[in-house]
């Protein structure tokens, strides 16, 4: 199934049509950021993405930090 020339303008008219010219740029601006997002959520493998904390965590160590105190 290959997609030519005159189906993809028709495409397009017809995501026009039915989106409108205000909220298609925002619609392609969103579809854009999604995928950035994804992207880089692919690619960050390494050992950064894994030494991050979440604030729950962060609170845990800091509650063991309080409690040697005592």
């Amino acid at each position: 199934m290959n997609f030519g020339l005159p189906e993809l303008i028709i495409i397009l008219i017809i995501v026009l049509l039915l989106f409108g010219s205000t909220r298609l740029p925002k619609l392609s601006r969103s579809i854009g950021e999604s995928f950035k997002e994804l992207r880089e959520g692919f690619t960050s493998k390494g050992p950064s993405s894994e030494n991050k904390k979440t604030p729950a965590e962060d609170k845990k160590t800091e509650y063991k930090k309080d409690e040697n105190k005592v």
